[in-house]
């Protein structure tokens, strides 16, 4: 499945940040974000740091050929230091190394990450074949927002946690009526107050380097939809299903 997100050509990549949060409502400092985030039910609970342990049960791989690659890049180019710090899910010496550009408001992206990641976490981040390591590379307003609250963790850890859970509940966020109210309910499952909240969607240090990260996967390494995964170098686009992915792994082994 190679369908994918619009062409970043057709949107502004020098966000005005302030202007950017503001617009859509992100900056945390309304009064009904606090009465939003205290009538979930679910507000005394947090975010586990370890994800479950048990997979989905998945039918037996099909014979599925790895799709062609969309071309490559150079290695060390793709794994030098960018403005933000690479956060590595599974074995850093791992022989294969994916590098997932997402938009945490990417419905094609909450595809691959609900339907192909945990048995791609299962049959081959978890045994050592492979890490995966994920870029921001935002479209609007609520994914930077989402990617910047997912930085504000407090480690990497958390991070990724933060990251599974709102790319799998993405639905009760990317399309709330309120996005600062329906994020406020996932910052605060993860263990941030409301004045962490606030100052992480301020944070314009942080802003800019979302959205070098995003310049950089575009101008460098020819990123324009997502999903957009780099598996050694090799690029590939799409919501890849859990078959064709695994393919795509075994040809790098």
């Amino acid at each position: 499945m190679m369908s994918m997100s619009s062409d970043t050509s057709r949107r502004p990549l020098a966000f005005k940040i302030a202007a950017f949060l503001a617009s859509a409502g992100l900056v945390a400092s309304t009064g009904g974000l606090a009465q939003a985030a205290g009538s979930s039910a679910q507000s005394a609970t947090k975010i586990q740091v370890a994800q479950s342990e048990t997979a989905p049960a998945t039918p037996p791989a099909s014979a599925v050929e790895a799709p062609p690659s969309l071309g490559s890049v150079d290695v060390d180019d793709l794994m030098a230091e960018g403005p933000l710090p690479d956060i590595v899910v599974g074995d850093p010496q791992a022989p294969v190394t994916i590098v997932e550009y997402a938009s945490m408001t990417c419905g094609y992206c909450a595809a691959f990450h609900v339907n192909s990641y945990p048995q791609i976490k299962r049959d081959f981040i978890e045994t050592g074949k492979a890490k995966l390591i994920l870029r921001e590379f935002p479209f609007d307003p609520r994914a930077l927002a989402a990617a910047m609250l997912a930085r504000c963790t407090g480690d990497d850890a958390r991070r990724t946690a933060m990251v599974d859970v709102l790319m799998e509940q993405q639905a009760e966020w990317a399309r709330a009526e309120n996005a600062s109210a329906a994020l406020l309910k996932f910052a605060k499952l993860a263990g941030m107050s409301q004045d962490d909240f606030t100052a992480c969607l301020n944070d314009k240090e942080l802003q800019q380097k979302v959205v070098e990260t995003q310049e950089r996967g575009q101008n460098e390494f020819g990123v324009n939809a997502t999903p957009t995964f780099f598996v050694n170098g090799d690029k590939y686009s799409g919501a890849l299903g859990p078959d064709e992915m695994a393919a795509v792994i075994e040809s790098h082994l």
